[in-house]
């Protein structure tokens, strides 16, 4: 019997068994980060254990397209040796997506889901993301019952979904307190301008984008005899996303990135099915961290 199984690649599944009658059972990985992240401490190392797992499951086989060449330091999935049609779907990862490369696989009908949220492309993105406005309204509200009134978004909060999405939580649970929704781009600036910038504002809470840039604040507040959080309370929207050696333990939320991974090959899997009632577009909570970073203002002037 167990030999039978093996022969046949049975597998209970359910849309597993539809991909093997219709599907050569192959799915696809691009990433547009300019490496391949196989690293364990790299930021998308986590989505690929879950996207492996899924697809374990499910009986598949992952084709990793690593070859794409490299252009103004990203990679393309369209180009001259395109591989793409070698697996029946495929899964995208990366911070951002081309927009043009969006626009026609959706303009071609190729089977694929985005890891992260991303706006429509000609037509509506299939993808498992993060609901960042509501992780970092519930993030801003905890630094206002904290007794802060005085805030500041450190970030670029354009360009990516992700940064879009977590300004515009910020902004909402602001406007909601009737307090003012203060932004300061990073971008070009170095982390001394930056807490030079909030402590002449007397912001006495930072909502960082970027985990690093938290950790590089900290770390100068520090030198500078500040307290962390005694003087400065440091929010983090996220995990790091580039290196960033530190034992802080931000107050903030983590991204569910094994989860991502996991339901966008349920997602993959369930199109390429064509599983009725399949909800393409999902957004997964975040886990809250309580961290250290979060106390009260100083009442001192």
């Amino acid at each position: 019997m167990l030999h039978a199984i093996r022969a046949t690649g049975y597998v209970a599944d359910p849309v597993a068994r539809r991909l093997a009658a219709r599907h050569n059972r192959i799915l696809g990985v691009f990433t547009y980060e300019p490496v391949f992240p196989t690293g364990t401490g790299d930021f998308y190392h986590p989505f690929l254990v879950g996207i492996e797992e899924s697809a374990e499951r499910l009986g598949c086989d992952l084709l990793l397209l690593t070859s794409a060449p490299v252009t103004d330091g990203r990679r393309r999935i369209f180009h001259d040796d395109n591989r793409l049609r070698l697996a029946d779907g495929c899964v995208l990862l990366g911070r951002s997506l081309d927009r043009d490369e969006l626009g026609r696989l959706v303009a071609e009908g190729h089977p694929f889901v985005s890891v992260g949220r991303r706006d429509d492309a000609g037509g509506p993105v299939p993808y498992v993301g993060v609901d960042y406005p509501t992780a970092t309204a519930t993030v801003v509200r905890r630094a206002l019952d904290a007794g802060h009134t005085s805030l500041a978004y450190l970030g670029q909060g354009a360009g990516p979904e992700s940064h879009a999405d977590r300004l515009a939580g910020y902004r909402a649970a602001l406007d909601a307190a009737g307090l003012p929704a203060r932004h300061e781009p990073t971008a070009d600036r170095s982390p001394a301008d930056l807490l030079d910038t909030l402590l002449s504002a007397g912001v006495t809470a930072a909502v960082v984008e970027e985990y690093a840039d938290g950790v590089a604040i900290a770390s100068l507040a520090r030198e500078r005899g500040l307290a962390v959080p005694g003087d400065l309370s440091i929010l983090a929207l996220g995990d790091p996303t580039r290196p960033a050696a530190s034992d802080i333990e931000f107050t903030g939320f983590r991204i569910p990135r094994r989860e991502m991974g996991w339901q966008a090959v349920e997602v993959l899997t369930a199109l390429l099915a064509d599983v009725p009632g399949t909800v393409t577009q999902r957004l997964l909570p975040c886990q809250p961290v309580d961290g250290a970073t979060l106390a009260p203002p100083d009442p001192r002037p």
